[in-house]
Parts: C-alpha cells; structure tokens; sequence
C-alpha cells in the first residue's frame, strides 16, 4: 500500500482535530468493504468517510477544510491526479492511501501517478508468511480476471516478489 502526501509531511493519523484542522475522508463508492460513512482498518481502527462516485466530487466538498484525506484511491479514475494536484495548489493538505500494484503486479490505477508527483511517498508492506520477507505483491486466490475484485484475507495473500512469481509461473 502506497500513501501519498502533498504539501506537508505525512502525520502518523489523519486525525487533525487535535491541532486544530479540519478534515474530510472520501473513499470510493467501488470499496463496499466498510458499512457507510466509515473506514475500518484491519486493526478494528474507525474513521468517518465521505462515499464519492468520482473524484471530481472531493471539489465540491472540501469548503472549509484544512485537510483532505482520500482512501483506496487505486479505484479512482486518473483525473484523481489532477484534483490532487489542484488542492495542493490551492493550499489543502492532501494525504492519498491505495493499493501501488494490481493483483498481477502492475501498476494500479492513479497511484504511480499520485507517486509521482507527491512531495512525501511511504510505502507501508504486510510480511509474507511464506517467506517472511516483505510482501508488496497481493496474490489473488481465485481464479478471476477482472482487475478489480473487493476482498480481503478471503480473497488475497500478501506475499513477496519470489513467492509471488514462484505462484504466478505455477499458475499459468
């Protein structure tokens, strides 16, 4: 998982309250992961979201903030670039979270874009039970082909570049 950050350092949350910020997630309406108007982590961790069918909708609701923070931004389309470029340019604090690759291992939607052009990019790795190496490749455990495919541990594995070459060759 890939996170971005524009205009300022990255903070460790984006809970700006405290110093006095104020702050609006927006996830994709694609992630049906989470109940409505929420985020929750793997680590049972909660935070409000705002739910948008495109990115152009950050635009029109982010009056009065201070930071913007937008999540799985690997299913937004690429003109997500371009809105983040143009809070950033106008002042926001633009904190980006999403997936880097696909399922295959490619470049995944907006994010190589957003990677690029971001001030501060962290790189956040599950570990690989394999092999016990960093795992920032997410193999699919199904048979599916469509590039978007919303699951979790039921679906996905986290493993590292050699364990997931090692299946992706078997598979074939």
């Amino acid at each position: 998982q890939g996170v971005c950050a524009f205009g300022m350092p990255p903070s460790p949350t984006l809970c700006e309250s405290v110093a006095g910020k104020k702050y609006k997630v927006f996830r994709p309406k694609t992630d049906s992961r989470s109940p409505n108007n929420k985020i929750i982590s793997h680590a049972k961790n909660e935070i409000s979201a705002t739910i948008i069918s495109n990115s152009k909708e950050i635009l029109k609701n982010c009056k009065g903030l201070d930071v913007i923070g937008i999540d799985e931004a690997q299913f937004f389309e690429q003109s997500l670039v371009k809105v983040c470029n143009t809070l950033a340019n106008d002042g926001y604090r633009v904190i980006v979270a999403g997936l880097d690759m696909d399922y295959e291992g490619n470049p995944f939607g907006p994010m190589p874009n957003l990677m690029a052009i971001a001030e501060y990019v962290t790189k956040v790795h599950a570990v690989c039970k394999k092999s016990g190496n960093i795992a920032n490749y997410s193999f699919r455990k199904n048979k599916k082909t469509d590039i978007v495919v919303i699951g979790e541990k039921d679906k996905y594995e986290p493993l590292s570049r050699a364990v997931f070459y090692k299946k992706m060759k078997k598979d074939k």
